[in-house]
């Protein structure tokens, strides 16, 4: 009786196991989607499309869409769910928020990080300075990303880069829809001054100049909606043959 009671039990731990691991896909598929506004902006979610679109059950769509709203990415309706809006001020919002939040890295990196980290990051940089200038935005703003979250790593504050990765997601596509026009160039640049300050351990500097590059970024978010909101609205032209 031990034994399959026992075995009930493990049967039953497998199946929640695999219960979670199916929910955490469908909400990764479902955050990407919403991330890169496959849904349009405002438009309202249903339940049963999006499980049959996906080969699932609506349990666990129901699942990731709640979830989804707690963590910023779609809105709650008078019936279900809808896809965010890119709304100006919210914009403007989580970038002043973002300056906030890595100004307070960069400080806190002044005093904790360690030299290893401080070489890694700097050979970080080089390596990216040759990736191809053809390499995709989605891959460029992933390898931006990556350079902050470098100097959150060295703040050792689990939050702050917790609420870093939350923002970062959240403002991706305007992200993706900026570096079109900026490039890397200047970014590349700006990256490397930061990184020397806090290298030359200057509170002052370092906090002043990332302020300084988000805030470059964020005067460009009005021209970035406007362009998203054509992206998302209007068809792409075909590429021309070659």
């Amino acid at each position: 009786m031990y034994s399959l009671c026992k075995r009930a039990q493990s049967v039953s731990m497998q199946i929640s196991k695999i219960r979670r691991e199916r929910g955490s896909s469908v909400y990764t598929t479902l955050r990407d989607m919403a991330i890169s506004y496959q849904f349009k902006p405002g438009e309202r979610l249903s339940e049963s499309e999006l499980a049959e679109r996906l080969g699932v059950s609506r349990t666990p769509v129901r699942e990731a869409l709640a979830r989804l709203v707690i963590d910023g990415f779609l809105v709650p309706a008078s019936r279900g769910y809808m896809q965010r809006t890119l709304d100006v001020k919210e914009s403007l919002d989580m970038y002043e928020a973002r300056v906030a939040i890595e100004r307070e890295c960069v400080r806190l990196a002044i005093e904790r990080a360690t030299d290893a980290q401080l070489s890694e990051a700097l050979a970080y940089l080089e390596q990216n300075q040759r990736v191809p200038v053809d390499t995709p935005m989605e891959r460029l703003v992933d390898l931006d990303e990556g350079f902050h979250l470098r100097l959150a790593d060295m703040a050792d504050n689990a939050e702050l880069r917790r609420m870093l990765v939350s923002l970062n997601e959240r403002i991706r596509f305007i992200r993706w829809i900026d570096m079109e026009s900026v490039g890397r160039s200047s970014t590349q640049q700006e990256h490397l001054d930061i990184l020397r300050a806090i290298s030359a351990r200057d509170s002052a500097a370092s906090e002043r100049l990332m302020a300084a590059h988000i805030g470059l970024r964020r005067e460009q978010v009005v021209d970035a909606i406007t362009r998203g909101l054509a992206r998302i609205y209007l068809p792409q032209e075909p590429a021309a043959p070659r």
